[in-house]
């Protein structure tokens, strides 16, 4: 029987017996099954037994280190999340049929062609606002649907208004290129409002709308219009199907649900929103509590307390949007303090709040949801202690990145190197799940730009890179875009990202101390956050330096790759004799420079054209 560690059969015996996914994966971080259950401990343990049900399930389980898992309503929903993962991730063992998918929100600039945009910060009335979302990637997936299916632009002003043709983004069809007027105003206002109503979670209305527009088309024989449309409403139809934890609860508006989990000298609160009647997901946020131990720990309600009062009550500008209109938390209501945060939160959202402790149907599912996924994401917690966990978790947190689980936290490092302007190219490596993914790495021969300029070099690249950004499935869109070197560099990725429409706070410049050492970087960013230093006992430092230094060697071994066979070409050519011809003779006949190099000369006159004279002349060049 194969032999498990005693953390993992730890960690499946405290799997609650509800429904929903599991993922297993190997020593190396690599995804090797998901699967769906109506139990999660029944099942999962069911693979942990003597017994398995085909070799292709005994050969998984003995690769499996560590799980992950993923608690649902329903086992119906549990499926729907399954089907997603499997085509999202496509595990080696499962059976995969090929399928033809400070607060975070969705801007709508108050524009004459309104832009489409992420946003973080300060809340400015000229523009409208949705959400908040609980991290980057719910903000990220809204505006890709509203980009495929309303075509809304994401450019800045500045480039809006200087545009004289049609950019990529109107060539793949995510934007209807209001820039040169390709639509008029009226019409363009019209996909706007249907955003915005999509956002507020009116998708049947939207639906009915666009289907009477294409019928419309239709019986006026303007048939291309109407194809248009309806790829359109085909688009929209399979979003809202492949959406898998966003199920629609008719009626049920806005809410937030908190739960709290506590475990030793650390607490979990897990928040849970739903907008327009839509489950959009949750977020685990973990207090600092000190040195507060033993019997001084807070009790739940003091966590959830201070919680609320520094997320919902601690921004007169947010909380008007923050705010929803009901509030369902696993509490007592009973002290003056609760009485204090209620008068307070209708002061600031100027709207009557609804407080629910005793949640009945699907509120209660929600809140049931909410307490589960808070234990979990304590537990994991729990266990990044040490290791390149310790310092991905670290990055996160001085960078204060939307995200919750650290195996989902995508690092793409850029570097480019030549010598004296020979042979340049960038590289691109990425690191993701804890680790480098060296499969994942690409070189970019940069070509067309004058020799030495880095700064040309750095814009190719990233152009390239990311001029399909959107249509990156969403765990292989970056959180963060390292670039080596500092304000230049920035510069020029933040003039890439914004000609692209893509969010400029993923730049970060890392700016090399004296003599390259590790602890005297500095990194720089495009936004208006101020250089940070974090000194060399950081964690987070000693991360970026890894990958950082690993986009370096990457860099250097290809460029002098290139550089080898470029001068080893040119040494035949400067051959007296050898023309185009007769070298590829000799380099068919050896396969490559290398084998012409070990041929004697009795072999090089093997080959036609190639007199005793000439080959005891080019075994003379090549030795």
């Amino acid at each position: 029987m194969t032999s498990f560690s005693d953390n993992l059969l730890a960690e499946v015996k405290k799997l609650p017996g509800l429904p929903g996914v599991y993922r297993f994966f190997a020593e190396d971080g690599q995804i090797l099954y998901v699967g769906k259950a109506k139990d999660l401990k029944k099942r999962v343990s069911s693979y942990f037994q003597k017994n398995h049900a085909s070799p292709r399930i005994e050969r998984m389980v003995q690769k499996i280190v560590t799980l992950q898992v993923t608690v649902t309503r329903s086992e119906t929903e549990a499926l729907i999340l399954e089907n997603n993962l499997i085509k999202e991730l496509s595990p080696p063992f499962n059976i995969l049929f090929r399928d033809d998918k400070s607060y975070p929100y969705v801007m709508l600039t108050g524009h004459q062609y309104p832009r489409l945009a992420y946003y973080r910060g300060k809340v400015d009335k000229r523009h409208r606002y949705f959400g908040p979302f609980p991290n980057s990637w719910a903000v990220r997936q809204s505006i890709q649907i509203l980009q495929k299916v309303f075509r809304i632009r994401t450019c800045e002003d500045t480039i809006f208004k200087n545009r004289s043709r049609p950019c990529l983004l109107h060539q793949i069809q995510r934007c209807s290129a209001p820039c040169v007027g390709l639509i008029d105003e009226q019409d363009y206002s019209a996909d706007v409002a249907k955003a915005m109503d999509f956002l507020e979670g009116n998708h049947q209305s939207v639906m009915a709308d666009m289907q009477a527009a294409m019928y419309a088309h239709s019986q006026a024989m303007e048939f291309e219009q109407a194809a248009q449309i309806r790829d359109r409403i085909a688009d929209l139809a399979t979003v809202l199907q492949q959406q898998s934890m966003d199920a629609t609860a008719q009626g049920e508006g806005d809410v937030d649900i908190l739960a709290v989990a506590m475990q030793g000298a650390m607490a979990c609160v897990n928040l849970a929103m739903v907008r327009g009647g839509r489950h959009l997901g949750d977020k685990a946020y973990f207090p600092k509590m000190g040195r507060i131990t033993g019997e001084f720990l807070p009790r739940p309600t003091e966590v959830l307390q201070a919680f609320i009062t520094q997320h919902y009550l601690s921004d007169e500008e947010h909380a008007r949007i923050l705010i929803p209109k009901v509030m369902l938390i696993d509490a007592e209501h009973d002290d003056p303090h609760w009485q204090e945060i209620h008068e307070q939160f209708e002061q600031l959202a100027q709207k009557k709040v609804q407080w629910l402790k005793q949640a009945q149907g699907q509120k209660k599912h929600w809140l049931t949801l909410a307490q589960q996924n808070a234990e979990l994401a304590l537990t994991k917690r729990l266990a990044e202690t040490t290791g390149q966990e310790a310092r991905t978790r670290a990055l996160i947190d001085v960078l204060q990145l939307d995200i919750e689980n650290i195996d989902d936290l995508r690092v793409e490092c850029f570097d480019v190197s030549h010598t004296s302007g020979e042979a340049t190219q960038a590289s691109c490596v990425v690191y993701q799940k804890n680790a480098m993914q060296s499969s994942e790495y690409r070189r970019f021969n940069i070509n067309d730009i004058e020799a030495g300029d880095d700064y040309a070099a750095m814009r190719q690249v990233l152009t390239r890179r990311y001029a399909n950004f959107q249509e990156l499935p969403i765990d292989k869109q970056p959180h963060l875009v390292l670039v080596d070197g500092g304000k230049g560099q920035v510069s020029v990725a933040k003039e890439v990202f914004t000609q692209l429409g893509l969010d400029i706070q993923m730049i970060v410049g890392v700016a090399k101390g004296e003599g390259r050492k590790v602890g005297l970087e500095t990194l720089i960013f495009a936004d208006e956050r101020a250089s940070l230093s974090l000194g060399i006992e950081s964690p987070a430092l000693l991360l970026i330096a890894q990958i950082r230094d690993e986009a370096h060697r990457f860099a250097i071994t290809g460029m002098r790759a290139k550089r080898q066979k470029t001068r080893n070409v040119s040494r035949l050519e400067e051959i007296e004799g050898i023309g185009a011809k007769r070298r590829q003779k000799l380099l068919a006949r050896f396969g490559g420079l290398r084998g012409v190099s070990n041929a004697t000369v009795e072999e090089l006159m093997q080959v036609e054209g190639i007199s005793k004279a000439l080959a005891e002349q080019i075994y003379k060049q090549l030795h």
